[in-house]
């Protein structure tokens, strides 16, 4: 029997069911399917909006870097052309069911640069081509050997060399530039050597698995080469080059912000993004510039950049403008540490930092653009000579004021008259000072260092000499 009742909170219908006591209770089915709507509702346009937010951040990403954009067509190219020995009947039957590999090594091999891409093409066809000539000869022999040895022969075999490969790839040179081949061979020797125990055509799936390779890895290389190719060599001088510009700004920022000039938000703000984002980025520069450096090895000669370019001397640049970077960083704790100097200890050392700091940005900047013009530059010897005189002064400040004490004045008004009196200025609050003066001192001995490594970089790569380009462009002017 179906009865009606009312209680707080609606309507409920209960069904009185025979030889059982309770009722059951049912719930409003109109409630229950706009709940369900509603959820679903929710659903949808919450991956709407995440779908959304991903496509505008990988729209600015695209415009921000182009080359990367340009990246993602160049392996749609390449995938889409090897695909070709798929669907066409006459490349099919030339190289056998054995196609899919050419794909699967143009998905593997294909990289952002010219130079990584060179790298692992180099290294998967010598590895396939030495794994596949010793698994044959490993096959050959085991043939020659009867049916009782052929397994122990393939077992041994395939343990020593495997065993021997894997531990080569912690040798450092190995494993700088031949890592990825070592692991090829591998694979490639122990798919022979053990599928040739089964299979009686071993030479023919050798010779189909190297042409396919062949394929795809000369694919890549065409690819990588002649549309929009994007160079090893040219980003880590890029690198190199950005890192002087942004260690110069931060420390320029830096020593501006403690000492108070041109006190204002917008300029603290300025001076605090050059902080954070420009030592910073350095300090992390490091296997970037290591793994650009062995890909541009394998990069023929391109642009401004010969085969035999010296890319080792990139990195010894990176490390001192690293060293750098780290003073910055105790340079910066210093500038924001609780303890604050006296005022007038501030104003007094105001002008020799400030100076130092200034005439070290403008020799990392003179750095920068004789990287970035690839040509000597023929004031860099003044301005070091420039930065080391400020290095005495500020030494000559520090020697003076562990000579003489430094008085702080305070006055206290007490009735109707102003009684001044003399304070010492306790050690703790001439530690920041001191500390920042120093740090500024070694920063500018390492910048020296750093020149040193640039003209050395400008000897071995035959950078341009400044007077000859000068006069060429005077020449040009005077034509013109």
């Amino acid at each position: 029997m179906v009865k009606e009742s009312k209680q707080s909170g609606g309507l409920e219908w209960r069904i009185n069911v025979p030889n059982e006591t309770a009722a059951k209770v049912l719930v409003s089915e109109s409630k229950s399917q706009i709940r369900v709507c509603n959820g679903l509702r929710g659903l949808i346009v919450g991956f709407m909006t995440r779908i959304w937010k991903f496509l505008q951040k990988a729209w600015s990403l695209a415009v921000r870097e182009p080359k990367k954009a340009i990246h993602g067509v160049k392996v749609g190219v390449a995938l889409s052309i090897v695909s070709l020995f798929y669907y066409m009947r006459p490349l099919y039957d030339g190289v056998g069911g054995n196609a899919m590999w050419a794909v699967m090594t143009v998905v593997v091999v294909f990289e952002y640069t010219v130079g990584a891409t060179l790298c692992k093409c180099v290294n998967r066809a010598i590895g396939t081509f030495l794994a596949g000539a010793l698994g044959l000869g490993v096959h050959w022999i085991a043939n020659q050997s009867g049916e009782k040895f052929k397994p122990i022969i393939i077992e041994v075999s395939v343990f020593l060399l495997a065993a021997a490969a894997t531990f080569s790839r912690f040798i450092p040179t190995i494993k700088a530039r031949f890592d990825y081949g070592a692991m090829i061979f591998i694979l490639t020797f122990s798919l022979v050597s053990v599928s040739g125990y089964r299979v009686d055509e071993l030479f023919e799936l050798a010779h189909d698995r190297l042409s396919t390779i062949a394929i795809g890895t000369s694919l890549c290389i065409l690819t990588t080469m002649i549309f929009c190719p994007v160079w090893a060599g040219n980003e880590l001088h890029y690198l190199i080059t950005n890192n002087m510009e942004k260690i110069a700004d931060s420390l320029n920022g830096c020593v501006v912000e403690y000492f108070g000039i041109n006190e204002n938000v917008n300029s603290k703000d300025e001076a605090s993004d050059k902080v954070s984002q420009g030592y910073k980025c350095v300090l992390n520069s490091k296997a970037t510039e290591e793994a650009m450096a062995n890909f541009a090895r394998w990069e023929p000669a391109h642009g401004r950049f010969n085969f035999r370019h010296p890319w080792n001397e990139y990195l010894k640049v990176g490390a001192l403008l690293r060293k750098c970077a780290y003073c910055i960083e105790t340079l910066n704790v210093s500038t924001n540490s609780d303890t604050e100097a006296p005022v007038i200890l501030k104003k007094h050392f105001s002008k020799y930092c400030i100076g130092l700091s200034s005439s070290s940005s403008d020799v990392l900047k003179e750095m920068a653009v004789i990287m970035n013009t690839m040509t000597k530059s023929t004031k860099i010897d003044l301005m070091v000579n420039e930065m080391n005189d400020a290095v005495q002064e500020l030494q000559g400040v520090l020697k003076s004021l562990s000579k003489q004490p430094i008085i702080r004045d305070s006055k206290n008004g007490t009735g109707g008259g102003n009684k001044s009196s003399t304070t010492m200025v306790r050690v703790m609050e001439i530690v920041p000072i001191v500390s920042i003066s120093t740090l500024l001192i070694e920063i500018a001995a390492r910048i020296e260092k750093g020149v040193e490594a640039i003209n050395e970089l400008a000897n071995k790569a035959e950078f341009e000499e400044g007077t000859k380009k000068s006069k060429q462009s005077e020449n040009q002017q005077n034509s013109s």
